[in-house]
């Protein structure tokens, strides 16, 4: 009798979940950079904010559910989110449904940084509000040893970013894991680690279509920071944010990798080229653009 194998191919699926967006002062996300320069590639508002998305990323790759960062949250209070103007996007579940998933299909969230905004939704209160539990009940929770260690004893400068409701639930919880290194963490899904925004911060690289996606993170937050020098003052080590740009740019550039916007609310995704000025921007394009 003949037998015949089955052969399965797995399909990768790279799915954007647009949370919602979030304002903030210009200035602030543009550092040194002038207001007269900096409005003209990012708009702001009379008040000088700007409005820039919360945009996550599952990756299905036929073995794990991952997602990478989640948003705000909603534990805190209507005063600490008045700050944060939230508006647009389809919320955290919502953006999980409508990929297709919930969250208990999530089986691994990888946290780029520990600031407020990319970790807080992994974490919920509980249905009595006496305590607190996780929003992803079957997943491993990932975050850099460095910055985990970094973010537990907040600094004077980061303090109102590290929330503790954000982070002790995770490690309560025994869902917490550490990376220690660069490399492979899944199936065509691996991790750099920079350190210029804030220490031991991941950038995830993911295997898509015959080329690399980049998830910027807070290394490039949106298009308008590819210049070298426009860097956000919320980096805590300009030098070193300026040397980690440019190694993934000229890397990207060199290998035609995508690089993929966490928080550009006008654009998801690009290309690069090579200018007079510098490593810019070439093809603008949706994520469901990427053939």
């Amino acid at each position: 009798m003949l037998y015949l194998s089955k052969l399965i191919f797995i399909i990768m699926k790279v799915i954007p979940v647009h949370i919602s967006n979030f304002m903030v002062d210009g200035g602030a996300m543009f550092g040194v950079v002038p207001k007269l320069l900096w409005s003209k590639r990012y708009p702001a508002d009379e008040n000088n904010l700007i409005n820039l998305s919360l945009r996550s990323l599952i990756v299905d790759n036929g073995e794990q559910v991952i997602l990478i960062d989640n948003g705000w949250g909603d534990k805190q209070s209507d005063k600490f989110f008045r700050h944060v103007y939230l508006n647009g996007g389809d919320g955290l579940e919502g953006g999980i449904k409508k990929a297709g998933y919930s969250p208990e299909d999530i089986t691994d969230v990888v946290l780029t940084h520990l600031h407020a905004d990319h970790c807080g939704g992994g974490i919920i209160r509980n249905n009595d509000k006496t305590g607190f539990e996780l929003t992803f009940p079957n997943a491993t929770y990932w975050v850099s040893k460095t910055q985990w260690e970094w973010a537990i004893i907040p600094n004077l400068r980061e303090a109102d970013a590290f929330l503790e409701e954000n982070l002790l639930p995770m490690m309560d919880s025994g869902h917490l894991k550490f990376v220690d290194q660069e490399g492979e963490l899944f199936k065509s899904f691996s991790v750099r680690i920079v350190n210029g925004h804030t220490p031991g911060q991941i950038i995830p690289v993911i295997d898509y279509k015959g080329t690399k996606l980049i998830y910027t993170a807070d290394l490039i937050p949106t298009i308008a920071h590819l210049p070298l020098i426009w860097n956000m003052s919320y980096d805590l080590d300009q030098i070193a944010t300026i040397k980690e740009k440019r190694e993934i740019l000229e890397e990207s550039l060199k290998n035609d990798y995508i690089l993929f916007f966490e928080h550009d609310l006008y654009n998801e995704c690009c290309t690069l080229k090579e200018t007079p000025k510098g490593v810019r921007e070439d093809r603008l394009m949706r994520f469901s653009e990427i053939v």
